[in-house]
């Protein structure tokens, strides 16, 4: 009993010296996301529901994702006001534990249909016949259904599970030992199922597919590439830093090391770069929809030079 109050007080004073850090790094950098992000996206909600009459599937998983980025720039009011607040946690642990769940959700839930998007350019790019015959919105609406499915399965487990409570007014800060222990299954399986599966085909394969489309000199290989590029720099920017450090992170706590506060500070800085996601989807949906013009163009198969390929269909 006595070392697990000698514990949180370590943690609540550990904690209290990164309250301005924090604040000045979290505050301006969320409130730039949530205000040029919901334009993206809610934007980008507008134009693929209500402008484009007849849907690809590319269209579908654009759709999906900037539901997901929207729903976590809804979140982001109440870590800012957490942040603006001293690190002070005033919407009680039913909050916390919800808009924290979807913070990090946010991540695989991206990844998913992120991956979902270059593996629809890349089929209607190198094997056009195929996706004739898989072009349907019906399927990529099966395939979003189970993304949504799995990942809303492993919210809520988390959120009746996950033994984690707001202490001393914070959210998702200020861990003891002990709920790191409880915190690893999860974590663990988020790092090889939500991000070392999707990180390596993102990262493995997208490369060898970009080549592969490079040899195919058309606008919808051009496009596809750009979708590639945009989604490997997203990727790299946001994604992989925070993962590399979480992992850091959490093996340092479970091994119980001393505090290290670089390790602390870096993994702050990667989630910011995290939040950055839902800031530059809009322009992987920029670039998905014809690089320089937003409009829908009827699918159709055209012969040049021997090479059939699929003309704009996003």
């Amino acid at each position: 009993m006595e070392n697990d109050i000698m514990q949180n007080d370590t943690v609540v004073f550990v904690f209290d010296k990164y309250l301005t850090f924090q604040r000045y790094l979290f505050t301006p950098l969320y409130s730039l996301v949530l205000f040029f992000g919901l334009i993206g996206n809610l934007g980008a909600l507008y134009y693929f529901i209500f402008k484009i009459k007849q849907k690809s599937p590319s269209n579908i998983y654009i759709i999906n994702l900037a539901v997901a980025d929207t729903l976590f720039l809804f979140a982001l009011p109440f870590r800012i006001h957490y942040h603006l607040n001293d690190s002070n946690w005033i919407f009680g642990a039913a909050m916390c534990r919800i808009t924290g769940t979807v913070f990090f959700a946010n991540i695989y839930i991206s990844i998913s249909f992120m991956t979902c998007i270059c593996v629809d350019r890349y089929i209607a790019t190198v094997h056009p016949h195929t996706y004739l015959k898989l072009r349907n919105t019906s399927l990529a609406a099966l395939v979003s259904a189970a993304v949504w499915l799995v990942s809303g399965a492993a919210i809520l487990a988390f959120m009746l599970t996950c033994p984690l409570t707001s202490k001393e007014n914070m959210c998702f800060e200020g861990f003891t030992p002990k709920d790191w222990d409880d915190l690893a299954p999860y974590s663990i399986c988020s790092l090889i199922f939500g991000s070392l599966v999707p990180s390596v085909v993102i990262l493995v394969c997208y490369p060898i597919v970009a080549r592969r489309i490079s040899r195919i000199s058309n606008s919808t290989a051009r496009g596809a590439r750009r979708v590639i590029y945009a989604i490997l720099a997203i990727t790299v920017l946001c994604f992989l830093p925070y993962h590399v450090m979480h992992l850091v992170y959490l093996l340092s706590h479970l091994r119980q090391n001393k505090h290290n506060d670089l390790n602390y500070i870096l993994r702050r800085v990667t989630m910011a770069l995290v939040s950055l996601n839902s800031l530059l989807d809009p322009i992987l949906y920029y670039f998905a929809t014809g690089h320089n013009k937003w409009r829908f163009k009827r699918l159709r198969l055209k012969k040049k030079r021997d090479v059939y390929s699929i003309s704009k269909g996003f």
